[in-house]
């Protein structure tokens, strides 16, 4: 396994602050949102120097997140969003990412056009040198469960089409293991991995219930067991966006996270 860093874990931080951190607490990769980068250049900042940051930390960049609204309009609105799609898969291919995630509507409860639109991305990607990787969100109101999500990248019935998991998501959501393990592992790009909130039930909680792996309900070492009896061996990040560990000393926060996914995986 490749352990990664997703920033979010310690938003407040600058973006070359977060690398720093991450190269220091011993992570192999981190995974980068794209508006960091965005606001990084917009500060005066260039894309070079997180080029370098990277490479003097040794990290990989495992995936960039994320590309959204690809599924939300139509016309000439829903080419503006392809020519920002573009854009941002340009720039996570200069990073060195092979993969940017692509996440459903928030809003709307329409699917069937997602498959279709899935590959319109897909395409795109194969012209940047990223793949798209779809990634359900257990809160939204479109594709908000691992069976739906999955029903969406085969129905793409692309080669590229790959699906990036989330423990915090499959468990929000009620997925369950019969439903990850028909997944082909050559399927799944990349694993984020968190816990949730000890007092509310699932289906009830969203992005800042997020807590430290270990500290939430989540049965995280039978879903990790379960994807290790499946063959996957490529990166997992720890993926946070609680207040309370933003905080804390950032670099204690990743270490423990870095600790805590080691011990889950290698234990």
């Amino acid at each position: 396994m490749l352990y990664c860093l997703n920033t979010s874990t310690i938003k407040p931080q600058s973006l070359i602050d977060k690398i720093t951190l991450a190269g220091e607490a011993g992570y192999d990769g981190i995974e980068l949102w794209l508006n960091d980068v965005f606001e990084h250049v917009a500060r005066g900042g260039e894309v070079s120097d997180i080029e370098s940051s990277l490479s003097d930390q040794g990290l990989i960049v495992p995936s960039v997140i994320a590309m959204r609204q690809w599924g939300d309009f139509h016309g000439w609105e829903h080419q503006l969003v392809l020519d920002e799609a573009r854009r941002r898969f340009a720039l996570g291919a200069r990073l060195g990412a092979p993969f940017i995630v692509a996440t459903p509507p928030m809003e709307s409860t329409e699917t069937e056009h997602l498959p279709e639109r899935y590959r319109e991305l897909l395409e795109i990607g194969r012209e940047e040198g990223i793949r798209p990787t779809f990634e359900y969100i257990s809160f939204f109101k479109s594709v908000h469960s691992l069976s739906k999500a999955w029903d969406v990248v085969q129905q793409a019935d692309d080669r590229d089409a790959t699906l990036i998991l989330d423990a915090f998501h499959n468990w929000n959501s009620e997925s369950t293991l019969d439903e990850l393990k028909v997944i082909p592992v050559d399927r799944i790009s990349h694993y984020h991995l968190d816990d949730a909130h000890p007092g509310k039930p699932p289906k009830s909680q969203t992005d800042p219930d997020r807590v430290m792996i270990g500290e939430g309900q989540i049965d995280l070492a039978t879903e990790v067991a379960a994807l290790r009896e499946m063959g996957y061996d490529h990166t997992v990040s720890l993926e946070l966006f609680n207040a309370e560990l933003w905080s804390a000393d950032p670099l204690s926060v990743i270490k423990v996270g870095l600790e805590r996914m080691k011990a889950l995986f290698e234990g």
